[in-house]
């Protein structure tokens, strides 16, 4: 194909370690479905997981490779092995979410006709000359999209990036699915029953999975501390495998005296109908987050969010307006602000709900984050084919892209 002629379809192929429940894969997710809704080729590559079948029901073609892997000897197979998918595909895009694949694809995408780029999802942990070379590769896209403020400065601090490449794309959430109109008190009851929530308690909710750094060890010790005992905490996540952890958080809320008033559930295929039983969302992450999806979602179901003042959250959350920020590790703080939380009337619960509701609205939605993303994808199409604009039949997918 000349240099200055573009497909009729341009060919977009992400790349994501396992496609499960988190952020990055709902990213990778939507961006698929805009693709294929814009009548592109949407092509994704994972090791698999639970949401295989969302591609195939919107039209997009998923590829089953071990990019899940850090093994060296996996990371230098699969090379030959995206190489061989993106000539047989005739890809022109590879955007890769993680670090382990991104190895295989810089290298894959030589000596093929492809462009390479990439998102960084969080501030990953530099320890080591070592680990430093490790993460590097996510900052040496030909565009790198990065989730929030934070993690662009992450990049350009201690990386080797052309700020010139960084491309800011907050995170969205669908407001078709997150918004309080959206569930029904069939919904609520369900769940209230089987989790055998206390009738009229107030609702505490802390969702993300059982990891440390998310901080449910200091919501428990801020439950301890709250005089209002007319609360009760749910702590919804899986383990994944850190039983060891699950058991302290258990061992924890024993010597406190809190089986009562907290219980962790390992999951929720509902989370709208969970944010809509909930008096208040926390988000206590002791370390800072790229980004945070709760926030956003809480905001957009009109709940009064408590979020730790680092990271991702202090560009999600507008202090004292739609939620509070407090220091991470702060149980007092915390117990403070879920007790003035819960002493707002139905009239100041309102206010905070349609600020918040309207702050997303105008943010933080899919739509926003889709059509970024492909403005980012035009940016390539049209370095590639050398077009300086988009008047051809051929052109018109990327034109479409540049436009919205």
């Amino acid at each position: 194909m000349p240099q200055n002629q573009m497909p009729q379809i341009p060919v977009i192929m992400q790349i994501i370690p396992e496609l499960g429940p988190g952020g990055a894969e709902q990213g990778c997710l939507d961006v698929a479905a805009e693709l294929v809704r814009s009548g592109s080729k949407a092509i994704v590559v994972s090791h698999g997981g639970s949401r295989v079948h969302e591609l195939n029901r919107i039209g997009a073609l998923h590829i089953d490779l071990p990019v899940h892997s850090k093994n060296p000897l996996t990371i230098w197979s699969n090379i030959k092995r995206l190489r061989k998918l993106i000539i047989q595909h005739n890809v022109d895009i590879v955007h890769v979410r993680s670090r382990a694949p991104a190895w295989s694809a810089i290298k894959a995408c030589k000596k093929t006709n492809a462009r390479y780029m990439t998102t960084c999802h969080a501030p990953y942990n530099i320890n080591s000359k070592a680990k430093r070379l490790y993460n590097s590769v996510i900052a040496r896209g030909e565009r790198v999209i990065a989730i929030s403020n934070h993690v662009a400065n992450y990049l350009l601090d201690n990386y080797d990036i052309d700020q010139r490449n960084i491309r800011l794309i907050h995170r969205g959430v669908a407001l078709d699915k997150f918004h309080p109109t959206i569930v029904r008190p069939a919904q609520m009851i369900k769940i209230s029953s089987e989790w055998r929530l206390p009738e009229g308690a107030n609702i505490i909710l802390l969702p993300g999975r059982l990891t440390r750094w998310k901080g449910h060890h200091v919501l428990i010790d801020a439950v301890a501390k709250i005089k209002n005992k007319d609360v009760f905490c749910v702590l919804l996540g899986s383990d994944q495998g850190r039983t060891g952890y699950r058991e302290e958080l258990e061992q924890a809320i024993k010597e406190k005296n809190l089986g009562g008033q907290i219980r962790i559930v390992d999951h929720c295929n509902d989370m709208p109908a969970v944010y809509m039983l909930s008096a208040v969302v926390v988000s206590a992450s002791t370390d800072p987050e790229g980004f945070g999806r709760i926030p956003i979602e809480a905001q957009a179901m009109g709940r009064p969010i408590i979020a730790t003042n680092h990271g991702g959250a202090m560009e999600t959350v507008i202090k004292n307006e739609t939620g509070w920020l407090i220091e991470p590790n702060d149980s007092s703080a915390l117990a403070n602000a879920i007790e003035e939380a819960l002493r707002l009337n139905d009239n100041q619960r309102a206010i905070l709900a349609t600020r918040a509701m309207a702050h997303i609205a105008n943010n933080f939605t899919r739509e926003r984050m889709v059509d970024e993303t492909l403005n980012v994808y035009a940016e390539l199409l049209q370095e590639k084919y050398n077009v300086p604009s988009f008047n051809s039949q051929q052109a018109q997918h990327a034109q479409t892209y540049a436009a919205k």
